[in-house]
Parts: structure tokens; sequence; C-alpha cells
């Protein structure tokens, strides 16, 4: 190839990257996100995480959860979380685990992630609870080869009375196995809040089931 041709490729492909970085596509890297269960007898259901903008937030402390936040956190169901997030252009990408998380494992999830969509938010239900759920509520990612370390507490939708009654709890059996997702906010607090763990008021044994915060352990890490 002609000196004078190579170079103009080379100049061509250097200004494509540059293009790419306004855009905030170039540098595409992967976040490699490790979910811990660090409690002794609660299951994490299937566990969001999604890569996105800064803003971006699941819930807000203090204020009524959305729809989707309640049916993740009664339900442990991710799907219409997942929906709703994926039509904001201010995502990147979002997945789950598939599966649940029992008391004592890990899980390593992966998404995407630019120099524009640089933070994580991560979420799953606590089973057995009416409505708890573990989160990292849009977090800045690592840089470079670090690695961040966060602890989550276990919060409250506030969107279904903890009656602690397994009709209302959802499986895996044989620990409950009731409706789970429940439209009605009667009796619940109606706001997002730290929750206030297990008293043994309904089916639940507190003595198995309750927990001091945190109850997860997350690391973020960025390859390339």
């Amino acid at each position: 190839m002609p000196r004078r041709m190579r170079i103009g490729v080379i100049g061509g492909a250097v200004c494509s990257v540059i293009i790419l970085a306004a855009m905030g596509i170039a540098a595409a890297a992967e976040y490699e996100v490790t979910v811990t269960n660090l409690t002794r007898g609660q299951v994490f259901t299937p566990i969001l995480v999604a890569s996105h903008q800064e803003g971006v937030r699941l819930f807000e402390l203090g204020q009524p959860a959305s729809v989707e936040l309640e049916i993740l956190a009664e339900g442990g169901d991710t799907g219409p979380l997942v929906a709703s997030l994926r039509t904001k252009a201010q995502v990147l990408q979002v997945t789950d685990s598939g599966g649940p998380l029992p008391p004592g494992h890990s899980v390593t999830l992966a998404v995407r992630t630019t120099a524009k969509f640089d933070h994580v938010s991560v979420a799953a239900m606590l089973v057995p609870t009416n409505d708890g759920f573990f989160a990292i509520n849009g977090v800045e990612g690592p840089r470079g080869d670090q690695t961040l370390t966060l602890f989550s507490p276990a919060y409250d939708a506030g969107t279904e009375e903890n009656d602690e009654r397994c009709v209302h709890i959802p499986g895996p059996p044989p620990i409950c196995a009731g409706e789970g997702f429940n439209a009605s906010r009667q009796g619940a607090e109606g706001f997002v809040h730290i929750h206030a763990g297990i008293h043994g008021i309904g089916d639940l044994v507190a003595a198995d089931r309750d927990w001091r915060n945190p109850v997860a352990n997350v690391t973020i890490r960025r390859r390339p």
C-alpha cells in the first residue's frame, strides 16, 4: 500500500475513534459485578444489573416506589423494571442473573460500559419478606483497573404491609409459596425506607430469617 494511502487510512481510523468518543461510544468495556449474599436466612431472587448515565435512579428514599420496583420487591420479578429501564436513552444495558442466590453464595454478571454510560444499578428481592430488597442505586463505576466494593442494607419498598405471612410471600419452597405481588398498597408505609427486619409476627421465625445490615456485598470491576 502506498505511504500516502496508509497515512489516509490511519488518519481516518483515528478520526473515527475521536468521533465515537465524543458520542460516548468509544472505549467500550464491561463492568464485572459480583454480588454476595451476606445473610443467614434470606434468599436473593434474580438480580438485576444495569449500566447507565448519571441521574438514572431505581428509587428515592422517603418517596413512593414505582410500580416496577414494587413488582420486583414483592414478587422478585425483574421483568417490568428491566423493560422500563430499556426504554430510557440514558441506559446502555440491563441484565439479570436468571436465578436465586442462596445465603453465603456469590454470582457475577457483566454489563457494557462506556465513557458516557459509567454508572451502575443493582437490585433484587429478599425472600422471605413482604417487600424487602437490596440495591445499589446509581453509583459511578470504577475507572482503570480499580475495584469498587459496596455494601447494601435491606430496603423496604413500602408497598405492602409487613405481615410476614407466607400467603403474601413468594417462594422458593419450602420457605414460602404465596402470591407474591399484591397490587393493593393498603396498610403499607407508602415510601421506600430502610427495612426494619423480621419480627416473627406471622409465619416467619425471626431467629431464622432476621438480619443485621448490610445484607449484600457488591464488587464492581472494570475490564476492557
